[in-house]
């Protein structure tokens, strides 16, 4: 072997090592930005969960309140009727299968409260559609007078300027 030929097979044993090192490095690398990545990921799903939740609790908070308005309402409208009326036994009845399911929306978890109104409308339909055509009428109601403050003070700024209008100017700001 000449003085040329181990130059040669040193200077490929200094590639191969820098080339092995290379690899083992690369390898380090993509084994972190893969830790760091699955971190990331479970923070971020985490954070989600968390969210949700605590937009399903404000959601079930507000489903609750709604359906006990909805049921005292509801007793509201019994006590007004005739007494012994079958007006005031359907709507005592129904208030209070709708204050159970307030009950029972507020101290359960979102799941599980839907899986009980599944139930309960499967065992009382006609219960069940009276009083979701009830809620829904109170929701709309709800929604309506939402929308209507929320265009009376569209209505009242000025579409340039964005100042609300004085109804004793007669439309000058």
């Amino acid at each position: 072997m000449t003085y040329s030929d181990q130059n040669m097979d040193a200077a490929k044993r200094n590639v191969e090592n820098a080339a092995h090192d290379a690899e083992n490095r690369a390898k380090h690398i993509v084994d972190d930005v893969t830790a760091q990545a699955k971190t990331v990921a479970t923070e971020t799903k985490d954070t989600i969960l968390g969210e949700v939740s605590q937009r399903a609790d404000a959601v079930k908070g507000a489903a609750a309140t709604e359906v006990g308005n909805v049921a005292a309402a509801l007793r509201k409208a019994a006590q007004e009727s005739r007494s012994g009326s079958a007006q005031e036994r359907t709507f005592g009845q129904i208030a209070d299968t709708l204050a159970d399911a307030s009950d029972a929306i507020s101290n359960k978890d979102l799941g599980t409260a839907i899986s009980d109104i599944g139930e309960f409308a499967r065992r009382n339909p006609l219960t069940f559609l009276a009083g979701a055509a009830l809620a829904g009428f109170a929701v709309s109601r709800f929604v309506k007078a939402s929308d209507r403050h929320s265009y009376d003070d569209r209505d009242n700024a000025n579409v340039y300027t964005g100042d609300t209008v004085d109804a004793n100017r007669n439309g000058r700001v």
